[in-house]
């Protein structure tokens, strides 16, 4: 049994239609929150609004008049969750600069926007968390990831910033980053699946020999791990972490 510590709590959020927003999302509501879900139009958005028995909000968070409408329809909420996001891999010189955009609105811009429009709802109310969920790659580079790296690191930076305004307006509303490595999202089993064809070695092997060679432990992420770090930031009693970057980095950055 989840603990129901989040009851009369209202939360937003993104990306929540499959992978780790959705897992967030229910783990939320399972702690008697209300979250409103939101991703981008379609039929697993209808989904995800089915599970959570709620209204979700659909919005393209690449575009700006999306963000604002989505702002609009949600109204003030008690937890920010700023999940969305997306990949695009290229050397610097062949990268698509409309790409670099479409990353740096969806995962820098947007939480930006989202963070600026609800924080202060939190202030008045005087309790809040803003969790944004970034990436081992908000802490250390790869090659050929250079929007989604630039986007990581920038989130974590608007992290510590909001959230040092935040200590000294209400030191009840709490701005965080979570930091994980390799999550088995729906994305990454279609990557594993086609590394399995291409090299003819099992999915497992995949994920030991190709996937994960920087982890310390040779194990994907589960949505739902880190749908319980995100709760463990929204607990009442996890007032004093703030501005931190939680990594879940299976040893990455040991080494």
């Amino acid at each position: 049994m989840r603990p129901r510590d989040l009851v009369g709590r209202r939360a937003l959020v993104t990306g929540a239609a499959s992978g780790i927003g959705l897992a967030v999302a229910e783990e939320l509501r399972a702690r008697g929150a209300h979250v409103v879900p939101s991703d981008v139009a379609g039929p697993a958005l209808h989904e995800a609004s089915l599970r959570l028995e709620s209204v979700g909000v659909a919005a393209d968070l690449s575009n700006r008049e999306d963000v604002e409408r989505l702002i609009a329809e949600v109204g003030d909420v008690d937890i920010l969750v700023n999940n969305a996001g997306l990949q695009h891999v290229s050397p610097i010189e062949e990268f698509d600069p409309g790409m670099w955009d479409r990353l740096l609105a969806v995962m820098l811009t947007a939480p930006f926007l989202l963070t600026r429009a609800m924080v202060s709802g939190m202030y008045a109310r005087g309790w809040g968390r803003v969790v944004n969920v970034a990436s081992v790659h908000g802490l250390v580079a790869s090659p050929y990831k250079s929007a989604y790296v630039t986007a990581k690191h920038g989130v974590l930076g608007l992290t510590k910033t909001v959230a040092l305004e935040a200590a000294a307006r209400c030191p009840q509303v709490t701005v965080n980053a979570i930091c994980p490595s390799y999550v088995r999202t729906p994305l990454v089993e279609k990557q594993i699946a086609a590394q399995a064809r291409v090299h003819g070695i099992p999915e497992d092997e995949v994920v030991s020999r190709i996937l994960l060679t920087q982890n310390a432990v040779k194990r994907l992420i589960e949505p739902s791990e880190v749908a319980k770090s995100v709760a463990y930031l929204c607990q009442e009693e996890s007032w004093s972490v703030t501005g931190a970057a939680l990594t879940m980095d299976a040893g990455w950055l040991a080494h």
